[in-house]
């Protein structure tokens, strides 16, 4: 593949629903532009962009893959995505990279979640979209339904620029409304098509949609629309047709709908032909950077004489040839061989051998120009979203904001082997995904993983055992309950030992209380000293309190830590000889224990904050769902989308799981966030049943 300038470099990413046909679309695009020579099928296991053992086994996208093609002169980086929203991180990570976004929709299933879902996040990026509505030879397929459902549920500038000749096994062409000209399907069935004259039965339905389509572009410019309405449709020429196409799509006016059959390989070239017309080049393309130098905002042109900057947006763990960093040159040219600076890193990374990828597929090249895609192998520290630039013009880009975690699991390993490689692999699992979070919880104990749902951590799970030989389980955390007592009490314990020789003895008397919550105390104990008269010497204060704390980790009636609690030491003896740390330590722990039994002790559990936005449709049934989780609806909001936002407060308990069970109750069209807000008694009878199976568990 020869080098292109910015001007000829169309960056494009393929989205939509999990199942749409966005694989099979790229196998089809690759093979219409003879970047290969026979198309692969997702069932077989051998497409271009699914290469991945997990992607094959479940037929399925995980990640998103680059796949270049040339076509009349031009180059387009493909970039099919995932699309099921365990892995939206890289659906972002490829909007934020690309210049234009085409939304592949299944004729027979319209605008599903997944195609609303991408639809937003594109529309939010800021690309430029058109739409490629697939497998119009499907049974069920209804070309005008669908459209209608796009300008209905995504946007009414949603508009076709073709329509089909017949549906479903009838389906044998496709008709440009623009120029007047249909393709029919060649009798081989290898992509090739006929031109002919627009069949006779379609005419009127022709020029209804033309009509239609002239006028959205001619509303895009003031001198189109007066031509327009002086000579009709037909004033207008090709050019400021196309021109005035180009106009509405960059400003969102005009989303063109183009139609065909991946599998089939109908209107693919057609769609090639409307992706150079429709989305603009890398050239058009500047990008917004901070200047290190200056810590000053400046506007980077996409050329090879302007300074080096490029965005790391993928990185691939092999356990093998180390990192695979998948990269968008922004402006300047990045050379193989060279060095360049991490403003992360604060220091420079040497680049060895450049490549442009097409799937697994490495070839090796001299340079990554301006408005390219490419990638680079064993840089050991540069990971997902660092800058590389030049070292006497360090240059910041804006990095990837990844959506946050959803759903957390316990990352528990099978066997010794596998817990003194778990660290390595799961920093190395992090680096891969930036959507994965690694945590430690610090009463249990647990290495926690959270990601964007149960499939998500399943899936890394399977990675883990096949990357880097670590088998491990995926199980739900234990809840970190806390305990702490609602009364006062007082308890005396004299602790005396004698084994020949010297023994030990410790007398202390405490009176414990509690404490009002506040979210802001970081010590759980308040430890007072209110011996009088030296009955304890000083020297062994610190040591009843560390008994003290020693017990409260241990917990009362569950085994959970004991938070907001009073101490106070105010009486006890002490001997001359036998007195000493440990026996002090051993009396503060077991009249704690004592003080806590008798001061009306309780569980506690962490309540979360909950942000759930839905369709206004599904607001009822979340509130009731909330209702039955033991939670409280604290308020909720509608938006002019026909959203809603409702605020609540749940148990961390009935709400682990709560990223499938919103996706099941919203059909997948419900997204929310959750954060840790207080702790809350647990009702006597749940309380019951934590206390039996703690008693159980030390059976």
């Amino acid at each position: 593949m020869r080098s292109y300038g910015p001007d000829k470099i169309h960056n494009v990413g393929l989205f939509g629903h999990g199942g749409c046909g966005k694989t099979t679309l790229t196998e089809a695009l690759l093979l219409t532009a003879k970047a290969i020579s026979r198309a692969g099928r997702v069932e077989d296991g051998n497409t271009v962009s699914d290469y991945d053992p997990d992607e094959q086994k479940r037929q399925m996208s995980i990640s998103l893959s680059v796949a270049p093609l040339e076509w009349n002169d031009n180059k387009i980086n493909l970039i099919d995505t995932p699309g099921y929203a365990d892995f939206a991180g890289d659906v972002v990570a490829a909007l934020r990279v690309i210049d234009g976004a085409v939304i592949v929709m299944d004729a027979a299933g319209g605008v599903e979640v997944g195609t609303e879902a991408v639809w937003e996040m594109a529309v939010a990026a800021g690309v430029p979209r058109i739409i490629f509505i697939n497998k119009l030879d499907r049974e069920n397929a209804n070309f005008f339904r669908t459209v209608e459902q796009a300008q209905q549920v995504l946007d009414a500038a949603v508009i076709p620029m073709q329509i089909p000749i017949g549906a479903q096994r009838e389906f044998r062409g496709i008709v440009s409304l623009r120029k007047r000209r249909a393709w029919l399907i060649s009798e081989k069935h290898d992509g090739g098509f006929v031109e002919a004259d627009v069949p006779d039965e379609l005419r009127g339905l022709v020029e209804e949609w033309r009509e239609k389509l002239i006028d959205k572009i001619a509303a895009t410019n003031d001198n189109l629309i007066e031509k327009y309405l002086e000579g009709g449709a037909d004033a207008l020429t090709p050019e400021e047709l196309r021109m005035g196409l180009r106009e509405g799509i960059a400003n969102g006016s005009i989303v063109p709908v183009f139609c065909g059959s991946a599998t089939h390989v109908v209107g693919i070239a057609q769609l090639l032909d409307g992706i150079l017309d429709s989305i603009p080049s890398a050239a058009r393309k500047p990008v917004a950077a901070t200047d290190l130098l200056n810590n000053k905002p400046i506007t980077l042109k996409p050329a090879a004489p302007e300074p080096l900057a490029a965005l790391v947006f993928k990185t691939l763990a092999d356990p093998y040839v180390g990192k695979i960093n998948y990269l968008r040159v922004y402006s300047g040219e990045l050379h193989s061989n060279s060095a360049v600076y991490n403003p992360r890193l604060r220091k420079d990374e040497r680049i060895g051998q450049l490549y442009i990828v097409r799937g697994k597929e490495q070839t090796p090249v001299a340079l990554i120009g301006p408005g390219d895609i490419g990638a680079v192998t064993r840089l050991p520290e540069t990971i997902t979203n660092d800058t590389l630039c030049s070292h006497d013009r360090p240059l910041q880009l804006a990095p990837i904001h990844f959506p946050p975690p959803a759903f957390t699991a316990t990352v528990k390993p099978k066997t010794r082997a596998d817990l003194d490689k778990l660290s390595n692999a799961l920093a190395r699992i992090a680096e891969e995904d930036p959507t994965l979070q690694v945590s430690r919880d610090p009463q249990t104990g647990e290495i926690l993983l959270s990601g964007l749902g149960e499939s998500h951590l399943q899936i890394v799970a399977e990675r883990m055992k096949r990357k880097f030989d670590v088998n491990v389980d995926i199980d739900l955390p234990r809840v970190p309950y806390r305990e702490t007592i609602r009364g006062k009490a007082e308890a005396q314990y004299r602790h005396k030992k004698q084994t020949g020789g010297a023994g030990q003895f410790a007398d202390v008397t405490i009176r414990v209380e509690p404490l009002p919550p506040d979210p802001n105390r970081t010590d759980p104990l308040e430890f007072v000293n209110s011996i009088v008269g030296g009955v304890i010497d000083k020297t062994f204060i610190p040591s009843v309190e560390k008994g003290v704390r020693a017990a409260m980790s241990e917990g009362i009636l569950t085994g959970n830590q004991v938070i907001d609690v009073r101490v106070e030491l105010f009486d006890g003896k002490m001997h001359p000889v036998d007195s000493k740390d440990i026996a002090f330590q051993i009396a503060g722990h077991e009249a704690f224990k004592i003080a806590a039994q008798k001061a009306n002790p309780v569980i506690m559990e962490p309540i979360y904050t909950l942000e759930i936005t839905v369709p206004e449709q599904y607001a009822g049934d979340i509130m009731s769902d909330i209702t039955t989780r033991r939670g409280r609806v604290l308020g909720m909001l509608p938006d002019a989308s026909g959203r809603t936002t409702i605020q609540a407060q749940a148990p961390l308990a009935e709400i682990q799981r709560y990223a499938t069970d919103l996706r099941s109750l919203t059909q997948g069209r419900g997204r929310f966030t959750m954060r840790f807000d207080h702790y809350e008694e647990v009702p006597p009878h749940l309380a019951q049943g934590l206390i039996e199976a703690q008693k159980k568990a030390h059976e």
